[in-house]
């Protein structure tokens, strides 16, 4: 059984990301054109991008934070080295 593995895909997540990569595209484009104001601007869209997926976390749409429960098979004590094994790791 494959053990699960958390990357972040939530609404709050995808929703900031989002805005934040819209906000670089439109700072990148405005500072290309040497237009200050616009690049500013891009900026404070990164800045809301930021603060709406905070806000949405706060609302439950982000990551839950319990710890993920573990499968039989990932709690099992480590076996010991044999002496061959110990003497291969000592010269790797």
């Amino acid at each position: 059984m494959a053990v699960h593995h958390d990357h972040g895909h939530t609404a709050a997540g995808w929703t900031g990301v989002i805005i934040v990569f819209v906000g670089f595209c439109v700072a990148g484009g405005f500072m290309v054109a040497a237009k200050p104001v616009g690049f500013w601007v891009g900026m404070g869209i990164v800045f809301v991008g930021a603060v709406v997926g905070g806000i949405m976390k706060l609302m439950g749409l982000g990551r839950n934070d319990e710890p993920i429960a573990r499968t039989p098979a990932t709690t099992q004590k480590p076996t010991q080295d044999t002496d061959e094994e110990a003497r291969v790791r000592a010269h790797v």
